[in-house]
């Protein structure tokens, strides 16, 4: 599961899609919209994205992960206004053994921020501002 949606994401969904009997190990990670950034009162955000190049790099993510932790990932990340306190984007990670599910999960997660053509608007309660995205 790799996708990108306007609506609320159904976070168990993406779970779901990564429960597998060979894998003992699974993390969830969610990135919310916060009220706030250096000072300034956030109001919700705002995501664009270009489809065509954005799936087939989550896509990739998940192969690596696949390949080099024996792991299973699904990535859905939201488009359009997301008000805060809901999430952004949902990665699930499942590996064999845990030590694996972390990194795993934490090289999904960066490499989306370096690689994937998704761009946040900040609606702060006096204007807003485009944000590039940077591995944290």
């Amino acid at each position: 599961m790799f996708a990108l949606t306007h609506d609320p994401i159904d976070i168990a969904a993406v779970r779901a899609a990564v429960v597998h009997g060979s894998c003992g190990a699974l993390l969830v990670f969610e990135g919310l919209a916060r009220d706030n950034f250096e000072g300034r009162e956030v109001t919700e955000l705002a995501y664009e994205a270009y489809p065509e190049m954005a799936i087939p790099e989550l896509e990739a993510i998940g192969a690596t992960i696949a390949e080099r932790w024996g792991g299973r990932t699904a990535i859905v990340h939201r488009l359009g206004h997301v008000p805060v306190t809901e999430p952004t984007v949902v990665i699930a990670v499942a590996t064999p053994h845990r030590a694996a599910c972390y990194e795993a999960s934490r090289y999904a997660l960066e490499t989306l921020k370096e690689r994937v053509p998704i761009w946040k608007k900040e609606i702060y309660a006096d204007g807003s501002a485009w944000k590039a995205n940077a591995p944290a």
